[in-house]
């Protein structure tokens, strides 16, 4: 028998992004116009609590030599049955609240396609953060594999591609 203390139930209110919890791990390739394209290897963790909000735990590592490039942490708000927001702490000195849409888009196969649609709302800078003006992100889950693309706004560049990596599930719930 489970543990409720231990493995609580998932939140009803999380509806659409039930999929999500577990352990994600893949590549990636990000580029920007002040920067050299990389790749990347990265390591996603949402789980829960038993409330409507998953937690989020994000690694990223070069592709080349392993050393750390970029981590953030928070928490998707599950807040209306096809709505999230977003809330995360980046190292680099940089808060992001976003909000945005989640929906299923039918597919071949029975389970479809869960797409998910942020765009920044707020965000936050420290006196030494570099110039962060808006970050979009699309998710695409369907089984186990997790794509995604993530645009930025940034030093004075506009809205463009940054980053896109496919991860597969490594750890179910």
């Amino acid at each position: 028998m489970s543990d409720p203390q231990r493995h609580p139930p998932l939140h009803p209110d999380i509806g659409l992004l039930t999929g999500l919890v577990g352990s994600w791990r893949g590549e990636g390739t990000g580029e920007y116009p002040t920067i050299d394209t990389f790749s990347y290897t990265e390591e996603v963790t949402f789980g829960h609590v038993g409330k409507p909000f998953l937690t989020y735990g994000q690694r990223t590592r070069a592709g080349d030599d392993g050393r750390p490039l970029h981590a953030e942490t928070g928490y998707w708000r599950a807040v209306a049955p096809e709505r999230v927001e977003l809330v995360l702490a980046h190292p680099t000195g940089v808060t992001e609240i976003a909000t945005g849409s989640v929906r299923v888009v039918p597919t071949d196969d029975t389970a479809g396609v869960t797409v998910i649609e942020l765009v920044s709302t707020m965000i936050g800078l420290t006196p030494t953060a570099q110039s962060v003006t808006g970050l979009e992100r699309t998710f695409r889950l369907q089984g186990d594999t997790l794509d995604y693309t993530l645009r930025m706004a940034a030093v004075g560049e506009p809205m463009t591609h940054h980053l896109a990596a496919s991860l597969r599930r490594v750890v179910a719930p």
